[in-house]
């Protein structure tokens, strides 16, 4: 195996990338807009599920895969590229989950993860700038420390820059048109500039991996979910910590900027943003964090997250076609288990030992069969 070829320049594809080039591995991504403009750009880069309690253990064991190397990873990268992720080490605090409390903490005793149960002053200790309603005496709060962010504009840039170094080419604004196949095996990507050859050919086009496929090849379906998000243009302490309460988050950014999200929008393929979100969202930054009245929404933009039938990721080789591997379907949890899922993606194309027990993420039985079966991620927040 000496060419790969990669249709999607997303988080996915551009770690894919990475991990190959450093094995000596000729890469060249197709991508149909610009790299990481899609949903990598849109997200909140939260290295967490944001309820992982709520998730199956396939999507715990790659969360827990990339948590571990994430930190070494974009020190690495930011070393190669010269640009900064803004990784910090923020903590996450949940509130209003009191309902949930008891399957949290059994969570948390079967994953070893490490949180603290809080309330009244010790809530307002670990973020000072909470609203009123979060510190009532009767409030409790789950805080763990280690859980980190990654400024998502920024990681793709830094992606970008750093396989650039590593000698991998990026087609941008390559349509891709059709497979070139010999029989039951892929042998390439016909696109709107030509063809592009390769060994393997591995689709991590997010939301548009299934509507990119479907008319050459039996896919499992995989629905476009909209989230709207806003930014503050506040300054550095105005918030400390990852908030998230009622299903909305706070996340400060090392400038003081403070992002706000997220809405779950099944609006097929619709990046529209609308007044009423905006609206809604600022007064859930108002509730959580009354401080932020005082600054003004700089941006308000959405992005379309890649649902599978299960909320688990497709990762390995369609059953129908020799060489043509799927990389999608991480709906709102691409970034934290994007290096997982990538690694393990790389260890079948290697033939390394996998990082984790490969088969929930195939295309196999189920999960390839029911393509017609409806998606509803509602819970799954």
């Amino acid at each position: 195996m000496n060419k790969i070829l990669i249709i999607g320049a997303g988080i996915i594809g551009m770690l894919t990338a990475r991990l190959l080039a450093r094995q000596g591995i000729s890469v060249t991504i197709i991508e149909q807009s610009y790299a990481g403009q899609e949903s990598s750009w849109a997200g909140g880069g939260i290295i967490s599920p944001l309820y992982p309690w709520r998730y199956s253990e396939p999507v715990t064991n790659l969360a827990k895969w990339g948590q571990k190397y994430y930190p070494d990873l974009l020190e690495e990268i930011h070393l190669n590229s010269g640009v900064d992720p803004e990784y910090i080490q923020s903590g996450l605090l949940y509130l209003d989950i009191e309902d949930e409390l008891s399957q949290a903490l059994q969570w948390e005793n079967n994953h070893d993860y490490e949180f603290e149960t809080l309330s009244g002053e010790q809530l307002k200790k670990v973020e000072p700038g909470l609203g009123f309603s979060a510190l009532e005496s009767d409030k409790k709060g789950w805080f763990t420390q280690s859980i980190g962010q990654v400024r998502n504009p920024r990681l793709v840039r830094a992606l970008r820059e750093d396989l650039l170094t590593l000698g991998v080419k990026i087609e941008q604004q390559t349509e891709a048109i059709s497979l070139i196949k010999e029989g039951g095996r892929v042998k390439g990507i016909l696109t709107d500039k030509g063809a592009f050859y390769g060994d393997k050919i591995i689709v991590a086009g997010g939301a548009w991996s299934a509507r990119l496929l479907e008319k050459w090849v039996k896919i499992p379906k995989i629905a476009p979910v909209k989230g709207q998000m806003i930014v503050f243009k506040a300054k550095p302490g105005v918030v400390s910590r990852i908030v998230l309460s009622k299903g909305r988050y706070v996340i400060p950014r090392k400038d003081g900027r403070v992002v706000v999200g997220s809405t779950l929008e099944f609006d097929e393929f619709d990046k529209t943003t609308t007044d009423e979100v905006l609206q809604e969202l600022k007064q859930e930054a108002y509730r959580i964090i009354p401080a932020l009245e005082k600054y003004s929404v700089e941006k308000q933009w959405a992005g379309l997250r890649p649902g599978s039938i299960d909320g688990v990721p497709y990762i390995g080789e369609h059953p129908e076609l020799e060489n043509l591997f799927l990389n999608a379907g991480h709906f709102r949890n691409g970034v934290v288990i994007g290096l997982g899922s990538c690694q393990l993606l790389v260890n079948q194309l290697l033939g390394d030992k996998p990082i984790v027990d490969p088969s929930p993420y195939l295309l196999t039985g189920e999960r390839l069969v029911n393509d017609s079966k409806e998606i509803d991620l509602r819970t799954a927040i």
